[in-house]
């Protein structure tokens, strides 16, 4: 029998849909230490700054901040220290193409666990400019705007 799982995922990065345009996303399992791995368990994680690169036909993750966990020992891990990521070669060299030709970066969108393995998904995405980000607020707000507008008159309230 399975077990019911609540919520999987640990972090999330939010800011990587309003700082970028996000094209394909990929699975990638991630090496960790068991002192980052009861961290992660115990919910603890940023991926706001982090980021993936190639090197030698692997890809690291830098910039993810998983916290040192208090119970461990003198044997803890940096907080900040770079990570592989597990992914087929065919999908490295598909992704290490695609960064070199276009100029695209690598972020991290999520890391959960899934079937007791931690997962971080990452995309290819490309910088927005900051007109992009104000006119990407504005639709928000023309959309927010249109739906309380729209309940309004289902309500039978004037406008």
């Amino acid at each position: 029998m399975k077990k019911p799982q609540t919520d999987p995922v640990v972090a999330r990065n939010r800011k990587a849909a309003h700082d970028y345009h996000l094209g394909d996303s990929w699975e990638a399992g991630i090496v960790l230490q068991g002192s980052e791995v009861k961290a992660l368990r115990a919910g603890r994680a940023s991926l706001v700054d982090g980021f993936a690169d190639i090197d030698g036909g692997e890809i690291w993750l830098h910039g993810v901040h998983i916290p040192q966990y208090e119970q461990a020992t003198w044997t803890n891990h940096a907080s900040r220290r770079k990570r592989k990521l597990l992914l087929h070669r065919a999908e490295i060299d598909k992704i290490e193409r695609r960064v070199s030709e276009s100029g695209l970066t690598i972020v991290p969108l999520k890391l959960y666990f899934k079937d007791g393995r931690a997962k971080v998904e990452i995309a290819l995405a490309r910088g927005k400019k900051s007109w992009d980000k104000r006119h990407a607020l504005a639709e928000r707000q023309a959309g927010r705007e249109a739906e309380a507008a729209v309940s309004r008159r289902l309500k039978g309230m004037p406008d």
